[in-house]
Formats: structure tokens, sequence, C-alpha cells
């Protein structure tokens, strides 16, 4: 990120977004960028958002461009940038960085690598927001697009680097406090409306058929398979938390009979008349165990959270869609009959 369009405001005195301003031209390059890479199976996409701030809380995006292929190492992800801003700059785009796109399969984008790159970015620049463009839900026919921050809670757990069960639970940060979504508002020009109505009237008639598309099945195997997998995680995280408590357990057990057997020694001693014996720090006997990280088991909740919230609002629509075909199919079978 640009050093020059770094914050110097604390964060802690964060103003809050209250909408995400589009422009149409933005969507659109979002859009063509992202199905691109996700049919050439290059992995996830993404890419930098240019705007500036409005009044009334508003962010508005104006611009946009992919970052690099991971492929090409030969150029540099902060080089590129800057360079690209200083070349906007030049032909009178708005070149303040105000966040990041990245694409998704049916909302799978809870990851690690997202929290810390989004905190780099919201701790620098404090009004940026993430995209999250759904590529495989609007391929069915549903513009899919969120933007996300990061919360207050999730900054200062970031901020201390402490993911203990402790400090997680002091934060009171959960896996669906982690982020806030905010509104989006998609704003057009009058040239860019006249285009989409040029475009709808060259869209054949059966093309609309795709809402009433009934091959369900591939799709929600899909998701109850990702489903499956990030529980089983989240099982492999419950197994180590678990082997950790029994560890703990049985040191502060072992720590009591040591320190028991102590006093009885001590005692021993005494009675014959000895020194007793140096106290030692308890600590340098026992090693404190370090407690192991909770993130990956927040953001493994989160992400089985959001596919089971997927899956529940696909197999509305699908039931819906099962009705209504339903209706269409009977009465084209007595067209036939008849």
């Amino acid at each position: 990120m640009s050093g020059e369009n770094r914050s110097r405001r604390d964060t802690e005195n964060e103003s809050k977004i209250q909408v995400v301003q589009i422009d149409g031209l933005v969507v659109m390059k979002l859009i063509k960028h992202c199905h691109e890479v996700n049919l050439a199976n290059l992995g996830i996409a993404q890419g930098a958002l240019l705007g500036l701030v409005a009044e009334n809380a508003r962010l508005e995006i104006t611009h946009c461009f992919p970052f690099p292929s991971v492929s090409d190492e030969s150029i540099s992800d902060e080089d590129f940038q800057l360079d690209m801003m200083r070349k906007l700059r030049m032909v009178n785009i708005d070149h303040l960085h105000v966040g990041w796109y990245q694409s998704a399969q049916f909302g799978n984008f809870l990851s690690p690598q997202l929290l810390e790159s989004h905190f780099a970015y919201q701790t620098s620049i404090e009004e940026s927001v993430c995209l999250i463009f759904d590529t495989a839900k609007t391929s069915k026919g549903f513009l899919s697009l969120k933007a996300f921050r990061l919360t207050p809670e999730a900054i200062k757990l970031y901020k201390a680097g402490d993911f203990s069960p402790e400090n997680i639970t002091k934060l009171k940060v959960s896996h669906d406090t982690l982020f806030e979504e905010v509104p989006i508002v998609i704003k057009n020009s009058h040239l860019m409306n006249e285009l989409l109505l040029e475009l709808s009237e060259q869209i054949p008639v059966e093309a609309g058929s795709q809402f009433l598309d009934l091959g369900t099945a591939d799709v929600l195997e899909e998701q109850l398979k990702f489903l499956m997998d990030t529980v089983d995680d989240l099982n492999q995280e419950s197994i180590k938390f678990n082997k950790y408590q029994n560890m703990a357990v049985k040191q502060i057990q072992d720590k009591t009979r040591w320190l028991q057997r102590r006093q009885q020694e001590n005692a021993a001693r005494t009675a014959r008349g000895e020194d007793p014996l140096a106290e030692e720090d308890i600590n340098k006997v026992f090693k404190p165990m370090a407690p192991p990280s909770r993130l990956n088991a927040l953001i493994l909740s989160g992400q089985a959270s959001s596919t089971a919230h997927q899956v529940a609002q696909f197999c509305s629509q699908s039931l819906a869609k099962w009705f209504a075909t339903e209706a269409l199919q009977d009465a084209k079978q007595g067209e036939n009959t008849s």
C-alpha cells in the first residue's frame, strides 16, 4: 500500500462508514476480472479499489485495477500499486486507496490471510473496505457483492496479537463479530443506464429461463461438501484445544504433588535439625504451557455459519422454483393432452 495514502489519524478514532457507493463501471470491471480468473482456474481474483470519502460517511469507489498474477513473481505488488496510482493521478483519476476486492465461491471467503490483509488496510487507511464478489452465485443469475469492515473488537484482538481463549473472551469477540457488513449502493451515469438498456434489448428471450433453472444438485453438493470439510477442520481445532486442556490439568496436578512433596521434605529436614531446601521457582521446574491460538477456530466457525446460511437461502429459493415450475409443467402437460 502507498505510504502517501496512509491515514494520519489514529485508528481508535475510526470514522464510521455508513454506506459504500460504487460506480457502475467499477462493478463491470470487477465482474470481468473475477470471472476471467475463475474461468482460467487461476485461483482467487484480487484488486485495488480507488475513490474518495464523501460527506455523510459515504465512501465512493470510482475506480479499480487488478493485482498482478500470483504466478508472475517478477512484479512486486507494492511497486505495481504505486506505479498504477501514480499514472492514474497523472490523468486526473481518483487515486486514494480505499480498499480492495476479492472473489469467492458461494460466500466461502473467510481465511486468516483475508483477516490479516484487511487488518493491514484498515489500520493504515481507516476508511478502507473489503469487497467480496461471489462469482458462483452471480453465474446463477444473482449479483452478489458485499462490503465488509473489521469491527473495533477484531482490530483490538489483532493489535494485541494474543489469540488465546482468555483474551478472546475478554474482548468479547466471536465468529459473527469479526466483520461488519456495510450497505452498498451502485450509481450509474446516464450513459451507463443507456448502455444497460441497449444490452437488455439484445438479450434473447430464452436467456431469462436461467432464473427457473432446477439444476440444483451440483451446487448443493458442492456447498455441503465444503461445509463438511469446514466442520472436520473445526473438529480438529476442538481436539487440539481439548488436548491442551488435558495437559494443562495434568501439569496443575503435577505442580500440586511437587509442592506437597517439597513441604514434606522440608518438614523432615527441620525435624532432623537440617536447613530446609532452598525455594525454587516452580515455573522453572514446570514450564508454562502456551495456549493454542483460537483464531482458526473463530474463522472456521464463521465460515461454517456462512455456508449453512448460504445452503438455507439456496434451498429456499430452489423450493420456490419447484412450486413455480410445477404449475408451469402442469399447464404444459394440459396443453399437450388437449
